[in-house]
C-alpha cells in the first residue's frame, strides 16, 4: 500500500507547484459548486407545472381603451367560441408566465393584527376554470349567481370584501395543513371570506426564484368577472394542431368587432412560456460554460504541473525504479500524490464555495447552498484530478531506469 509519506516529503520540496494545484482546486470547487447549484435552481424554475393545460392554450388581449367591461368581454367571448376549433373561452385578469399579477392577503382570524397570507388572485368568467383545465378537488366552484362584475366603482367597494373563496391546494395546506379546507373562514380586512372549494395547484404568475417553492403555487379566486377595461385577457381552449389557426382567427374577429381597437397581446401559453424563462435559459448556458471552462483550466493546469514534477523527477523516478519499483507503483505513486493534493484544495474549497454562497445570499437572495452540493463537487474534483494526472503518470511510468538515470 502507497504510504504517504514520500509524498509528503516530495512535496515540501515543490512547495510553490503544490499550492498552485491546492489553489487552482479550490477555487474550482468553490465556484463550480455554487455555479452548479445556481444550474440546478433555473432548470428547476424552467420544469415547473403551471398547473393549467398549456399545449391546449392561447391568449389574446385588446386594448383598454373605452367602455370595454364585462358586458363586452362577454360578447367577444361569445363570438370566440363560434370559432371552429375553440373548445372554450373565458376572461381571466392574468396568467401564468405574464408580469401581471393581482396579489392579496388573507388571514385565518378576525384580528386586524393578524399576519395575513399572501395570495394571487385570480379573476374571470364561470368558464375559467375548465378552460384552463384546473380541476374542483374539494368542496365546489361558484354557481352562475354569485358572480359580481368588476368595474372601477365595485373594485372599490367590494372586491376586497370576498364572500366566498376558491383556494388552491398549495394554499389550503398552508393555512390547515393535514385539514379540510372547505367551510374555513378567512379575512380580509375586518370582511369575512368562506372556502368553498379547493382547486388544483396553479402556478402564480410571477415566480420565485426557487422552482421548488410552495409558495409558487398559492392562489385563490374569487367570484368576479372581469373585462378589457381592467386589464382583462381572453384565454381559449383548442386543440394543440389547431392553435396557430384559431388564433388567426381570434384576432381578426376581434378586429372585426373592435375597429377602433387593437390586439395588445396574442400568444400561445407555450410561447409564453419560453419567453417568461429565456433570461433563465440564457443564465443557466452562461452557467454551465462558466462550469466547463473553468474545469477545463483547472484540468489543463493540473496536467501542465504534472508534467513539469515528471521532468523534474525524472532521477527519482529512476531511482525509483532501479530499487525495484513497478510502473504500476509509479503510476500510483503520482496519483497519490494528486489524491492529497486534491483533498487539501477541496477542503478549503469547502469553506469559500460556504463564504461565496453566504455573500450571494446576502447581496442577490439566493438561497442556501444544500449540503450535499459539497460531496458532490468533491467526487468530481478527485475524479477530475485523477483523470488529469492519469497522462502524466503513465508517461512517468513508462520511463525506463536506464534512460531515467541518464537523464539525470
Amino acid at each position: 500500500m502507497m504510504t504517504p509519506r514520500p509524498i509528503l516529503s516530495s512535496l515540501r520540496r515543490h512547495k510553490i507547484a503544490a499550492f498552485l494545484i491546492v489553489l487552482e482546486i479550490a477555487l474550482a470547487f468553490a465556484i463550480v459548486s455554487n455555479a452548479v447549484y445556481l444550474v440546478m435552481g433555473r432548470l428547476q424554475r424552467m420544469d415547473i407545472r403551471s398547473g393549467i393545460d398549456e399545449r391546449d392554450l392561447v391568449t389574446l388581449q385588446i386594448s383598454s381603451a373605452g367602455k370595454a367591461g364585462v358586458p363586452a368581454a362577454e360578447a367577444d367571448l361569445a363570438a370566440l367560441r363560434a370559432i371552429p376549433g375553440v373548445q372554450a373561452a373565458a376572461a381571466v385578469n392574468s396568467l401564468p408566465f405574464t408580469d401581471s399579477s393581482w396579489n392579496s392577503g388573507f388571514a385565518k382570524t378576525p384580528d386586524p393584527n393578524a399576519t395575513p397570507y399572501p395570495v394571487t388572485i385570480y379573476l374571470g368568467s364561470r368558464d375559467l376554470l375548465p378552460t384552463l383545465g384546473v380541476k374542483i378537488l374539494a368542496g365546489r366552484g361558484f354557481s352562475s349567481d354569485q358572480y359580481t362584475d368588476l368595474t372601477p366603482a365595485t373594485m372599490l367597494s367590494s372586491f376586497f370584501k370576498p364572500t366566498q373563496v376558491i383556494v388552491s391546494q398549495a394554499y389550503a395546506e398552508q393555512l390547515w395543513p393535514g385539514g379540510n379546507a372547505v367551510g374555513k373562514l378567512l379575512y380580509v380586512q375586518k370582511a369575512q371570506g368562506q372556502v368553498v372549494g379547493v382547486m388544483s395547484n396553479i402556478v402564480r404568475p410571477q415566480l420565485s426564484d426557487s422552482g421548488t417553492d410552495p409558495a409558487n403555487f398559492y392562489a385563490a379566486i374569487l367570484p368576479f368577472r372581469v373585462g378589457p377595461n381592467l386589464g382583462a385577457s381572453y384565454v381559449l381552449r383548442t386543440a394543440p394542431a389547431a392553435r396557430e389557426r384559431v388564433l388567426k382567427a381570434a384576432v381578426a374577429k376581434l378586429q372585426a368587432m373592435h375597429p377602433t381597437q387593437t390586439v395588445t397581446k396574442q400568444a400561445t401559453l407555450s410561447q409564453m412560456r419560453r419567453d417568461y424563462f429565456r433570461d433563465d435559459r440564457s443564465m443557466a448556458w452562461l452557467l454551465v460554460s462558466t462550469i466547463l471552462a473553468l474545469l477545463g483550466v483547472t484540468a489543463i493546469g493540473i496536467v501542465g504541473l504534472a508534467s513539469f514534477w515528471v521532468q523534474q523527477r525524472t532521477r527519482q523516478i529512476g531511482v525509483r525504479r532501479a530499487l525495484g519499483a513497478r510502473r504500476v507503483d509509479i503510476l500510483r505513486y503520482f496519483q497519490t500524490e494528486n489524491f492529497l493534493l486534491a483533498t487539501v484544495g477541496i477542503a478549503l474549497g469547502c469553506a469559500a464555495a460556504i463564504g461565496i454562497n453566504v455573500w450571494l445570499m446576502a447581496h442577490y437572495a439566493v438561497p442556501r447552498l444544500p449540503i450535499v452540493y459539497l460531496p458532490i463537487g468533491a467526487v468530481a474534483l478527485w475524479l477530475l484530478g485523477q483523470l488529469a494526472v492519469l497522462g502524466p503518470a503513465l508517461r512517468a511510468a513508462r520511463v525506463p531506469p536506464t534512460t531515467a538515470m541518464r537523464a539525470a
